[in-house]
């Protein structure tokens, strides 16, 4: 084998080894995610998200005062995650949130209720409670918004 070849391949396996480092740090710069907060009324006073929900299933976050419980139907769980890439983070969020919501509305469909009380957030099953604000998983690619309330038929 000639130099000048042995150069060309220890060349190309230089370049190669370089792209593969390269693709593996930009995966973890992706994989970065962080728990960020934000304002649950901002988030469902947004145009698309507005639409989503009409009145017959009533909300109340953390420890809101409800009407009286008159039954209960369980503790339910929803994990929503939306595409993050190229968008505003805050408006992922939302919408993650807002699909998290859908989710809790359409089982209290489901089982006869009317409202979801005690909603908390839920991210990597550590809930936090907050009657102003959810807990949003951003990544640069995913958000994820995970809920956790509470069907029940109250009196209104």
């Amino acid at each position: 084998m000639t130099t000048e070849i042995k150069e060309k391949k220890m060349t190309r396996n230089v370049l190669l080894s370089g792209l593969i480092l390269l693709c593996f740090g930009l995966s973890s710069a992706y994989a970065a995610d962080s728990l960020v907060k934000y304002p649950i009324k901002d988030s469902m006073e947004l145009e698309k998200v507005k639409n989503l929900f009409d009145d017959d299933i009533s909300f109340y976050w953390g420890n809101a005062p409800h009407g009286k419980v008159t039954k209960k139907f369980g503790s339910f769980k929803t994990s929503k995650r939306t595409n993050g890439f190229g968008k505003e983070q805050s408006q992922a969020c939302a919408w993650a949130m807002a699909s998290s919501l859908v989710a809790l509305r359409d089982r209290a469909k489901r089982e006869g209720g009317n409202a979801v009380i005690n909603i908390v957030s839920n991210i990597k099953n550590n809930e936090e409670s907050s009657e102003t604000a959810y807990s949003c998983l951003a990544g640069r690619v995913v958000v994820n918004v995970a809920l956790k309330g509470t069907v029940v038929t109250i009196q209104k």
